[in-house]
C-alpha cells in the first residue's frame, strides 16, 4: 500500500509473538468498530480521544484514516477538473479537490502534492499524523492521508461555503486601486454607487467579529496542543462550513515542504523577522493574524505598513469597509484596530499571544444568531 506497509507487517509480527494478547486485542477491535464513524476503510484510529465533557469539542469526529489511492480517485472522479475547489497558484501552490467517498453522503477536501513536495514518505506520514491529532470545531480538521508511490495527498473536512477572501474581496475595484490610498474616500464613494446594485451582500460586522474570535480560538487551541506554528495565515485559509461558521484550514499546520515557502503572499504582508531569518515562529503567526484583522476591518487586503500609518495618524475610520455603511460599533472597531496594531508590532516580543487574542475578542461576540450572506 506504500508508506505504512512495514508498520502493518510489524503489527502482524507482534500478534504472532504474543498470542496471549490476541483475544484481548480482538475484543478491543470490536469495540472500536462499533464506535467507528470514520471516513476511510482502513487504519481508523482515534486522533484525540473523547472530548472529556468539553462543550467546545462536542460533535467533532475524532477518526483519522489512511486512504487508498483508488478510494480518492473514485471520490474525486479521477481528480476531475470539475472537482477542483482551489486552483494552484500564489495563494494555493497545490490543488485542492472536493470529493465524496463511496457509500457516504458527506463531502471531503483532498489536497494533492507532488512527490517533490514531500520526497520522504515517512516524514509526510509523520507530519500528517501529527496534524491529524488536532480536533476542534474551529478547525477544518484533517481526517486522513494517502501516501502511495509518488502520491502525497491530505484529506480534510470539506467546507462548502468558500473562503473569507471570497466573501470579503468581492469587489474588483479594490484590486485595481489597491495602492491609491490618497484617493480612497472619493473613489470608494463613486465606485460604490456604480457597483452596489450588482454586488454580493457584504459580511456584516457581527460576522466579522465571529471570524476573528473563532480563528483566535483555533490558534489558541492548537498552541495549547503543541502546534503553535501556522504557515501563511491569510483570508484564503479561513473557510466557512455548512452552517456558515468560520473554521481555520488544517493544511496550514503542515510543516514547510521543499516545493514552496512558508509565506506565499506578497512580501508587504510577511512578518519582518521571517524576512530576516526565514523561520516561522509563534510570534510570526500572531503578525499574520493581525493582517487578517485588517482584512476584516477594511474588506480588502491592505499592506500592514499603510494600515499602521493610518492608525498612528488617528485615522482609524479610514480603515473601515465602506460596504458596512456605518453599521458597526465604533467602540468595537477601536478594540479590533488596537489589537491589529499590537499584532503587527515590528518586535515579535511586543505582540500578544493567542490567549490575549481570545480574551480581547470574546466580549465582542454578542450576536450568536448572525448568519453568513450568500455569494449567489
Amino acid at each position: 500500500m506504500g508508506c505504512c506497509q512495514s508498520s502493518m507487517l510489524l503489527r502482524v509480527g507482534e500478534r504472532e509473538t504474543h498470542p496471549e494478547k490476541e483475544k484481548e486485542r480482538e475484543k478491543e477491535k470490536e469495540k472500536e468498530k462499533e464506535k467507528d464513524q470514520g471516513y476511510g476503510t482502513h487504519h481508523r484510529a482515534s486522533a484525540g480521544g473523547d472530548s472529556g465533557g468539553d462543550p467546545d469539542k462536542e460533535g467533532v469526529d475524532f477518526s483519522f484514516a489512511e486512504f487508498s489511492l483508488p478510494e480518492l480517485k473514485a471520490a474525486t472522479n479521477n481528480f476531475s477538473s470539475e472537482y477542483i475547489v482551489s486552483e494552484s497558484g500564489e495563494k494555493a501552490p497545490n490543488l485542492v479537490y472536493k470529493g465524496r467517498l463511496h457509500n457516504q453522503s458527506r463531502w471531503i477536501a483532498v489536497k494533492k502534492f507532488s512527490k517533490a513536495a514531500w520526497p520522504d514518505p515517512k516524514q509526510f506520514v509523520e507530519e500528517a499524523s501529527g496534524v491529524g491529532k488536532l480536533r476542534h470545531p474551529r478547525l477544518a480538521n484533517l481526517i486522513g492521508y494517502c501516501c502511495d508511490g509518488d502520491e502525497r495527498l491530505l484529506v480534510a473536512e470539506y467546507m462548502p461555503n468558500d473562503t473569507l477572501a471570497k466573501h470579503l474581496f468581492h469587489c474588483i475595484f479594490f484590486f485595481i486601486f489597491h495602492y491609491l490610498y490618497s484617493f480612497l474616500s472619493l473613489l470608494l464613494s463613486l465606485t460604490f454607487l456604480f457597483l452596489s446594485a450588482g454586488e454580493t451582500q457584504t459580511i456584516e460586522w457581527a460576522m466579522r467579529l465571529r471570524v476573528a474570535l473563532y480563528i483566535a480560538q483555533a490558534l489558541h487551541y492548537c498552541s495549547s496542543e503543541g502546534r503553535p506554528l501556522y504557515h501563511d495565515l491569510n483570508a484564503y485559509r479561513v473557510l466557512f462550513d455548512q452552517e456558515g461558521d468560520p473554521r481555520l484550514s488544517c493544511f496550514g499546520f503542515m510543516k514547510n515542504s521543499r516545493d514552496g515557502k512558508s509565506y506565499s503572499t506578497n512580501l508587504a504582508y510577511t512578518p519582518p523577522e521571517y524576512l530576516r531569518n526565514g523561520r516561522v515562529t509563534p510570534e510570526s503567526v500572531i503578525y499574520s493574524f493581525g493582517t487578517v484583522l485588517l482584512d476584516l476591518l477594511s474588506g480588502k487586503h491592505i499592506p500592514p505598513s499603510h494600515a499602521l500609518d493610518m492608525i498612528q495618524g488617528k485615522n482609524n475610520m479610514l480603515l473601515m469597509d465602506s460596504h458596512l455603511e456605518g453599521k458597526f460599533s465604533t467602540e468595537e472597531a477601536t478594540v479590533v484596530v488596537n489589537l491589529a496594531s499590537k499584532c503587527l508590532q515590528y518586535e515579535p516580543r511586543e505582540r500578544p499571544d493567542t490567549k490575549d487574542l481570545v480574551t480581547t475578542l470574546a466580549p465582542l461576540h454578542t450576536k450568536p444568531d448572525v448568519r453568513l450572506p450568500s455569494l449567489t
